[in-house]
Formats: structure tokens, sequence, C-alpha cells
């Protein structure tokens, strides 16, 4: 497939992840660092980590939850920890999430805090799929330039 056209589907990917609220300006700014003369790869390499330390803390959250007697400061710490790490890489809806997640901690609700983290963990592999599929056009359109 032509540069252009793989662009052009980056640049349809892009605009639907904004337009459904996935990501917000924060990852905007990010590829903006990029593109003002920025380490190349640095957008790719953000999102790994963002996506290898997500998927760590959701496993650690469903362990959690998962104990006869719940710690909800641990859990609590944990949606903060993704919490802060989402807000960092615009991940605007598994933000959103978190803070729902966060007053369900907060009000040791076992069931909601359950509910929740099948939502989180449901916004995050959506996200990760999208991301997974820019990174992948961006890399077809290195390999042709």
């Amino acid at each position: 497939m032509a540069a252009a056209a793989l662009r052009e589907q980056l640049n349809a990917l892009l605009s639907s992840m904004f337009a459904s609220g996935l990501v917000d300006e924060q990852f905007q700014q990010l590829q903006m660092l990029q593109d003002d003369g920025g380490t190349p790869g640095f957008v790719a390499e953000v999102v790994t980590l963002f996506c290898d330390d997500a998927d760590r803390v959701i496993s650690e959250l469903a362990a959690l939850l998962e104990q006869p007697v719940v710690d909800f400061d641990k859990v609590d710490a944990y949606v903060h920890q993704l919490k802060g790490s989402s807000a960092s890489v615009g991940a605007q809806k598994v933000k959103f999430t978190c803070m729902q997640f966060r007053q369900l901690c907060q009000d040791k609700n076992r069931d909601g805090c359950i509910m929740a983290l099948a939502v989180v963990r449901n916004e995050f592999y959506d996200l990760r799929t999208k991301f997974q599929t820019m990174l992948q056009l961006e890399q077809q359109i290195q390999a042709q330039q």
C-alpha cells in the first residue's frame, strides 16, 4: 500500500480515536513532542510502556478483588496509578472510568469495583487495539520512506 494511503488510514484512525473520546488533547501533545524534532518512535515507546503497565495493573486489580477480604486501600492505589498513567498518555475513557472506580473503592463497594474493573478492562482493550493498529500503520509508513 502506498505511503499516502497508509497516512490517510492513520489519520482516519486518529480522528476516530479523538471523536469517540478514547484519547484527548494530552495524546495530541505527545504527538507534537515527537513531531517537533523529538525522538522518532517517542509516541510508540510511551504507548507501549503505558499498555504494558496498564495490563499489569489490571491483572493486579483482578487478583485483589478476588481475595476473600478486599484491601480497598491497595485497590485504590492501583486505580490511582492507572488513572495517572492514563491521563499522561491522553487515554481519556480509561481515565474517566478510573475516576468512577476510585469512588467505588472509597465506598468499599466490592461488587461496584468488580463491575468498574470490567469497564476499565474493556476501555483499555479497545484503546490498546487502536494503539496497536496505529503503531503498525506508522511502521508501514516508515518502511516506505
